[in-house]
């Protein structure tokens, strides 16, 4: 079977054929050299304005990169005609198989960036003998299609969060789609300002914005202000993890505060190797944990007294009615505010800020998940873990996109992985 037969079979070129296949032995390796010819009496097509013309001459030479067949690099040599346009003047022709001055094919491009999922960059340019570049460039070709080609009409809810992606508290602002089923990345943006998120809505458009029944979020003031802007309409939940979260660092903060006044003071540190005993859910303690917890529940401590304040806050989520979780709130804040925990107080002070968007979570119920950002989250870093960190943010965008973008591609009459 001839090379020709082969290509014609996975990638046929309309008003071109191909010509003979020659091998090259270059410094890395051999190479398979296939000349492309016009079919004769074909004109060609402007590049500018995708209108037929006349052949006004040829250009020399150029090779374009294609798939690898057997491991041997393929190159598609062609000599480019220039098109007399009455419309654009002299132009170069538009080919099939490439589009303006990249010497990777279209089809070889799809190729990098599908692998370009599975390993990391470095390796695919390692394995099919190209540069990082190249496969750079291939993953923001699929990027760009991808982003112009998917549908958003079903986007109902979002989930907004940050990132940490690199030392020196650098972070990409994400927002996600978390409705039903469809759980991908939507867009992404430098940084943790109103301009970043305000700029990740609007590229999602004003159509998409206005349909949107449900937001989560953190508590991070710049984004409450923006999501209060652009999508006021929309039931707005704060993430129950980041509720949470804020009880972790004011009990931690205690704990720590009194483990060191009891070794002031000469008394029996019974605090030691305890903070895991108090940050743990009681369903995720080991025995062991579970004991020495018993064991420091029967000590007057402050630590023990905050320690009861937050399991007695985790009832609010077993409420069915927002009007009666804002009953419980109320008086537990009261509560807390006449206690001398300050770390304590200043969670209260938070909630008692924010407790409409905390009641907003029994309006929602049923109707988003939370805990799909962190699940989404946990992918983000694998997929910074596989990259090795990565240089720029606009490096870490396009991964993040290509990645967790469910981005559609184009359809093709072979696929080569």
């Amino acid at each position: 079977m001839r090379i020709q037969t082969i290509l014609n079979r996975v990638e046929k070129f309309k008003s071109f054929v191909y010509g003979e296949a020659n091998l090259e032995e270059q410094d890395d390796g051999p190479a398979l050299v296939v000349t492309m010819h016009s079919r004769k009496n074909s004109r060609p097509f402007c590049s500018g304005c995708g209108r037929r013309g006349r052949t006004y001459d040829s250009l020399e030479e150029r090779r374009f990169e294609f798939v690898p067949l057997w491991g041997i690099v393929v190159f598609l040599a062609y000599r480019m005609r220039r098109v007399n346009c009455k419309r654009c003047g002299v132009t170069v022709e538009m080919v099939p198989w490439c589009d303006g001055k990249n010497q990777l094919t279209t089809t070889y491009r799809w190729y990098l960036a599908t692998w370009a999922k599975r390993l990391s960059w470095s390796a695919t340019a390692s394995i099919f003998r190209t540069s990082w570049d190249s496969v750079c460039r291939a993953v923001e070709h699929a990027v760009d299609w991808g982003l112009a080609h998917r549908d958003l009409s079903k986007v109902m809810s979002l989930g907004v969060d940050e990132i940490a992606w690199s030392r020196g508290h650098r972070y990409l602002t994400l927002v996600y789609d978390i409705g039903g089923e469809a759980r991908r990345l939507l867009a992404v943006a430098e940084e943790r300002t109103e301009a970043s998120l305000r700029s990740c809505l609007e590229g999602l458009g004003e159509t998409t914005c206005k349909q949107v029944c449900f937001v989560c979020s953190d508590m991070w003031k710049p984004y409450l202000n923006v999501i209060a802007e652009k999508l006021g309409q929309a039931v707005h939940v704060l993430d129950r993890f980041h509720v949470m979260q804020q009880f972790g660092k004011a009990l931690d903060e205690i704990r720590a505060g009194e483990a060191k006044r009891l070794e002031r003071d000469g008394y029996e540190p019974v605090l030691k190797r305890s903070r895991w005993c108090f940050l743990k859910r009681p369903a995720n303690l080991t025995d062991k944990q579970t004991v020495k917890l018993s064991e420091l529940l029967k000590y007057n401590l402050r630590t023990v007294r905050a320690y009861l304040l937050r399991e007695e806050f985790q009832r609010l989520w077993e409420y069915k009615i927002a009007w009666w979780a804002g009953k419980f709130l109320d008086e537990w804040t009261g509560r807390v505010m006449r206690s001398r925990l300050e770390p304590m107080k200043k969670v209260a002070r938070t909630i008692r800020a924010h407790q409409p968007l905390i009641r907003n979570w029994f309006r929602a119920r049923g109707e988003v998940s939370a805990g799909a950002v962190e699940g989404l989250n946990n992918k983000v870093k694998l997929v910074t873990r596989k990259s090795y960190g990565f240089r720029t943010p606009q490096v870490a965008k396009l991964a993040l996109l290509h990645n967790l973008g469910d981005l559609p591609e184009p359809n093709r009459t072979h696929r080569f992985c």
